[in-house]
Order: structure tokens, then C-alpha cells, then sequence
């Protein structure tokens, strides 16, 4: 996700002859304005935070690391001045700060990236508990709360079992929103910019790989699962299940890989996302063991075998 980080400064040492200080005060000024049009529940602002990332994307692969550092400090000071400490936070914990994590992570496979699109929404979970460990229930209680109060608004009763349900899943249902609104902006941000050409080409999202040691994560996670009380608890469900975000994503992208040289492939694929959308739990969990493979199994079998002598 890197762009060229290289632009230097115009001869006369002016702030309008850097392209990379340009781009982090564009990026960094509509990022705010996003963002304080969503917290103000003016119309249209949940689309709107889903959209914040994505300048500051354009930012940090157009002009690399320092643009979207910039651009995320600028961001920053705005909605320090013009919004809330809590607006500030919601910001860096959901966007800033993983934005420009993954921009300065990309590599040439967009492996390490990948990883973060896990460890970050694993972070997150662990942060929620810990700030919330003092409060009645901890994160539990939290997300309980917050699900009675959804379904109470939607008018629908709020049964005991379904609450339960939500509980289970909802941080994780907020970390795998966050990690798929990041990717989606970041394709999107790096298709802009070659439209622009601004660079050559988007990174090769299909050929990102997870490395080999990634599977010991989830399985260290679904270790404490299974070794919780009752079953497990929200918080040790929620990480297994954030940290299977980017198997199911690696799963995805070997699909696309897999389907390269199908001549059927928009209706191969058209039907595998609307089976995800309609039968989303069991098809989530088949392209996640196929993402499994790919990562234990398929890696052997790309290598190379050696020349015949």
C-alpha cells in the first residue's frame, strides 16, 4: 500500500511545491470533515465514517508514509480543536492509526498488511476489556447493554437468548466491519490513483499471502476458547474470531487467484459473494478453511520444483 515516498520539496522550499505535504492536507482536512459530519449525526454520516480512511489511504500509497502520518496528525489536531476527546479517540483507534499502520507495513506481497488486519481488531478487543474491566460485566456488560438498546430502538423485543447471542459476537462483528471498510477503502483509494496517475498500478490484492506462522494465532485463541468457563466469553470468542478475518480474506483472495484463467470467472465469482451474503456464516467459515489450506497446504505446492538435470 505504499506509494512513492520519495517526492522531494520544490527548490524554493515552499510548502506548495511538496506534493506529499499537499496530499497530507488534503487527506488530513477531509478526514476530519468526515468524521465531525458523522459524529454531528448530520444526514447520511454513518456512510460517511466508513469513508475516512480512504483519503488518508490516497494519501500514504500516492506519497508513502510521512503523507499519511501528516495527514493523520492533521486530522487529529481538527478534531482535538472541533470535536471531543472521544471523537478523537474513535478516530485513531478505528482509523488513523490503522491506516497508517497498514501503509507503512505494505511490502511487495502485502503479507505483514494482511496480518494487521487481524492483530488490530485483536488489539482493539483487548483494549475494550481493559478499559471497561472496572464497569458492571466489563465488555460483556457493555455490549449487552448496547444490544438491548439496539433491539429496544428497532423495536424488537430484547429475548434473553438473543441478547446472549449478540454479546458473543458483536465486538467481534465490529472488528471484522472495521477490517473490511480498511480494504475496501484502501482498493478503492489505490484504483483512484492510477486513474489519476498518480501511480502505475494498484497493489496486487489477489496475490497477498498470510506467512506460514499466521495459523498459530487463531489457534492460540481458540485454545483460551475452549479453555474459558462455560464454553468461553465474548472477549476470548471476539479474538478468535477477529483473528480469523484475515484466513477468510486470504481465503478470498486465493478464490480470485484460483478463478484467473476460468472463462465463466464474473459468474463464478458473482455467485460465490451472493452465497456469502445469503448463507454468510457457512460459506465465511468454507473460505476460511480454504484460506487454511492455501496457507499450510497451497504455499508448498507453489514452489518451484527443482530443474531436472
Amino acid at each position: 500500500m505504499a506509494g512513492n515516498p520519495g517526492q522531494e520539496m520544490g527548490q524554493d522550499g515552499r510548502i506548495a511545491s511538496d506534493p506529499r505535504l499537499l496530499a497530507a492536507l488534503a487527506a488530513g482536512l477531509i478526514a476530519s470533515v468526515l468524521c465531525l459530519w458523522a459524529f454531528r449525526g448530520l444526514p447520511g454520516g454513518a456512510f460517511a465514517l466508513w469513508l475516512v480512511s480512504l483519503p488518508l489511504f490516497m494519501a500514504g500509497i500516492g506519497f508513502g508514509g510521512f503523507a499519511v502520518l501528516a495527514a493523520v496528525g492533521l486530522a487529529s489536531l481538527v478534531l482535538l480543536v472541533l470535536g471531543s476527546g472521544a471523537g478523537l479517540g474513535l478516530f485513531l483507534a478505528l482509523f488513523g492509526v490503522p491506516a497508517a499502520l497498514l501503509v507503512l507495513a505494505a511490502g511487495p506481497g502485502l503479507g505483514l498488511a494482511f496480518v494487521l488486519l487481524g492483530l488490530i481488531p485483536a488489539a482493539g478487543v483487548l483494549l475494550a476489556a481493559f478499559l471497561l474491566g472496572d464497569s458492571p460485566g466489563g465488555l460483556e456488560g457493555a455490549m449487552r447493554a448496547a444490544a438491548e438498546t439496539g433491539l429496544q430502538r428497532m423495536g424488537l423485543p430484547a429475548h434473553e437468548g438473543l441478547v446472549e447471542e449478540l454479546v458473543r459476537v458483536k465486538a467481534a462483528a465490529i472488528g471484522f466491519w472495521v477490517a473490511l471498510a480498511l480494504l475496501v477503502n484502501a482498493a478503492a483509494a489505490a484504483a483512484l490513483l492510477v486513474r489519476a496517475q498518480v501511480i502505475p498500478t494498484a497493489p496486487a490484492w489477489r496475490e497477498a499471502r498470510l506467512p506460514g506462522w499466521y495459523p498459530l494465532l487463531p489457534a492460540i485463541a481458540a485454545g483460551f476458547w475452549l479453555a474459558a468457563e462455560e464454553g468461553g466469553d465474548a472477549v476470548t470468542l471476539s479474538l478468535l474470531l477477529v483473528l480469523l478475518v484475515p484466513v477468510f480474506l486470504h481465503g478470498l483472495a486465493g478464490l480470485h487467484r484460483a478463478t484467473a484463467a476460468f472463462s465463466g470467472r464474473a459468474f463464478l465469482l458473482g455467485g460465490a459473494y451472493a452465497a456469502l451474503l445469503i448463507l454468510s456464516v457457512p460459506v465465511a467459515l468454507g473460505v476460511a478453511g480454504y484460506g487454511f489450506y492455501d496457507i499450510l497446504i497451497g504455499t508448498r505446492a507453489r514452489r518451484v520444483a527443482p530443474p531436472r538435470s
